[in-house]
């Protein structure tokens, strides 16, 4: 059952999994995608590894918060895409890191594991920055550190994200189930399971519509600065997991992250892109329940 709860200027809506006594793992999902979008399967596989298990829709996404105030123009969002020095957001990665820490609070858990895709991963590793002692393990997942010199999406996939980010979504519920559709296939890799996430999709659109929100959240990391250096005094467990066929953060990313977190650890799949692929989801849950496991830490 989704629950909201108020966190100061903010609203998020938060799903819980897992006994109430199990170490609590706070999963944050990615650009412009709810809560809805963690596979059930992973889910279920981290409540049978005795995780209790915190999925949340971060601001401007699904049932939490949304912004305020005129949207971002297509210039706007196209000049950021040139050059990231142009971007301006009402908020940036360290305001949602900061929402997973109130969020962390209102449900009275000092600490916990924490694990991100995409954006999600970005707001984790930064949730471990800002906020270390809320933090008992980091897997970052498909993501990078935001180092502006290194080219972080496919040359081929822009053209076509400039014009899908500043596109009206349809107010058709086929048209919106399939344009979703197409564009996780897109940027998924080999193992891309149609009716799985026709299925997840169409489940988002009933639940929420905002495709501003997804521009929101893109403008906020592009105008969020480098974390690497902030990666260096990482000092948890870190795994970081890429795919090999990521068009959308391309692998460098989850390499450049693991070489900035002292003592961290790299997951490379062969055939996996910017998803989480079903036939690799065992091994990926067993990693991060792995990575958790060297936390020599406990939950406050």
């Amino acid at each position: 059952m989704t629950t909201t709860a108020r966190l100061g200027e903010v609203e998020i809506a938060y799903e819980v999994d897992g006994p109430e006594d199990g170490t609590p793992m706070l999963l944050i999902m990615g650009l412009g995608t709810q809560l809805v979008g963690w596979p059930a399967d992973v889910i279920q596989g981290l409540v049978d590894e005795g995780f209790r298990v915190v999925r949340f829709d971060n601001r401007d996404i699904g049932l939490s918060t949304r912004t305020e105030g005129p949207p971002p123009t297509r210039a706007s969002v196209v000049k950021a895409f040139v050059h990231r020095r142009y971007a301006q957001s009402d908020y940036d990665l360290s305001d949602m890191a900061g929402d997973a820490a109130a969020l962390l609070d209102h449900l009275g858990i000092g600490a916990a594991h924490v694990v991100g895709v995409s954006m999600g991963g970005m707001i984790a590793q930064q949730l471990t920055i800002d906020h270390p002692d809320r933090v008992l393990s980091l897997t970052s997942i498909m993501s990078n550190t935001g180092n502006q010199r290194l080219r972080s999406v496919s040359l081929r996939l822009l053209p076509t994200m400039a014009v899908s980010m500043t596109t009206p979504r349809p107010t058709d519920e086929e048209e919106a189930v399939r344009l979703g559709v197409e564009g996780f296939r897109l940027i998924a890799g080999p193992h891309f399971d149609t009716d799985e996430v026709t299925t997840m999709v169409r489940a988002a659109v009933r639940r929420s519509v905002h495709p501003l929100g997804a521009i929101r959240q893109l403008l906020a990391i592009l105008a969020s600065p480098d974390r690497t250096a902030g990666l260096r005094g990482v000092r948890v467990p870190t795994l970081v997991i890429h795919g090999l066929e990521d068009p959308l953060v391309v692998p460098s990313g989850g390499i450049r992250t693991a070489q900035a977190v002292p003592g961290s650890r790299l997951l490379m799949f062969p055939d996996m892109g910017h998803d989480l692929p079903g036939p690799r989801r065992a091994e990926i849950v067993e990693a991060i329940a792995r990575n958790a496991r060297r936390a020599t830490r406990v939950e406050a």
